[in-house]
């Protein structure tokens, strides 16, 4: 059975792919996601604000003053929250090729275009195999308009890709006014790879102490669904690889991905849900469904789903929306209408 995929000119031995969680912390959980049959990690985000702390000592301009109001003490992490600075970041790399043979692809976290983005460089140098730019931005500028915060993405990407050679996947935010434009322009940029979608962790408020408070919830596989249709759509339109991210829980997830045209599927909540040995359960569904169904490498499926090979295209588009909402019956007018017969 051959499962192997390539990702961004990676040869890669399946699409079972960890992405950027706190397991990559430790070496030894990436040393045992190689045993477990990951094809590659994507290391935990370095983030920009870590940066801008060491470069220009955020951290006093940040709590000067603070003492005034309790509250503002929480709107910041502290320091000793980020777990991994930035010159650690870059020997946890080094240290993590040193100790497996499967590609390490390192992860910045990041809003903005400015300096942080030559830290790229250093990660090269670290031994990375490839970098993926999670742009992770929520506007609240009334005058701030969708043209500008796309060009900012744009920006970054161009910024990131003029001083690295090793490969760049964007990470795209699923609230795009047109998630199709906005890959073509990162495409036409030079991303080697779209990971669609990154989660948005939202907060909640707290009705015991009234505040407003972290939460963070792990995804279902409900959630695959709205990586599952892009893929599908974009399959074929780009050069760029897709990876797909979000609700990939069983080795179905996988197949239905691989199918509408993902390269790899990346893999978190079930991680942190099950353990990473869950990795290996995985991919013993995925042969499993390929001996069953006569498969003989994963090749074979990629794009088979897409749009562009799909035999009625229209499903991922509006007039399968209308046709859903109008042939949908609930399930208690499903149960009468049996007994009526």
């Amino acid at each position: 059975m051959d499962l192997t995929t390539t990702y961004m000119g990676m040869k890669l031995r399946s699409p079972l792919v960890p992405s950027a969680s706190p397991l990559s912390e430790d070496i030894d959980n990436i040393q045992r996601m190689e045993d477990t049959g990951a094809a590659a990690v994507v290391m935990h985000s370095l983030f920009e604000e870590q940066l801008l702390l060491e470069r220009y000592e955020l951290h006093h301009h940040l709590t000067q003053g603070t003492e005034s109001f309790s509250e503002a003490l929480t709107y910041f992490p502290d320091l000793i929250n980020f777990r991994v600075g930035p010159e650690a970041y870059l020997e946890h790399i080094h240290k993590a090729k040193q100790k497996v043979s499967i590609p390490i692809i390192a992860s910045l976290n990041g809003s903005s275009v400015g300096g942080w983005t030559n830290y790229a460089k250093q990660i090269q140098q670290a031994g990375a195999d490839a970098l993926e730019l999670n742009i992770y931005y929520v506007p609240t500028d009334m005058e701030l308009t969708s043209h500008e915060i796309e060009q900012t993405d744009i920006d970054i990407l161009r910024a990131v890709k003029a001083v690295i050679t090793i490969p760049v996947a964007v990470k795209l935010s699923p609230y795009f006014t047109n998630t199709a434009n906005i890959a073509k322009r990162l495409d036409e940029a030079g991303a080697d790879a779209l990971v669609l979608f990154n989660r948005f962790y939202q907060p909640d408020i707290n009705l015991n102490l009234l505040e407003v408070e972290p939460n963070v919830l792990l995804s279902t596989p409900q959630s695959m669904r709205l990586p599952l249709r892009w893929i599908a759509i974009l399959y074929g339109r780009i050069r760029a690889d897709l990876a797909a991210t979000s609700g990939i829980h069983r080795g179905e997830d996988v197949l239905k991905m691989l199918m509408a045209g993902a390269k790899i599927t990346m893999l978190c909540s079930v991680l942190l849900r099950h353990g990473i040995n869950h990795i290996r359960v995985i991919e013993e569904e995925i042969c499993e469904w390929m001996q069953k169904h006569e498969y003989e490498s994963v090749q074979q499926m990629q794009g088979s789903m897409s749009q562009k090979h799909c035999p009625d295209p229209s499903a991922f588009e509006r007039v399968q929306y209308m046709r859903s909402l109008t042939t949908y019956k609930p399930e208690w007018r499903a149960t009468i209408a049996k007994m009526e017969n």
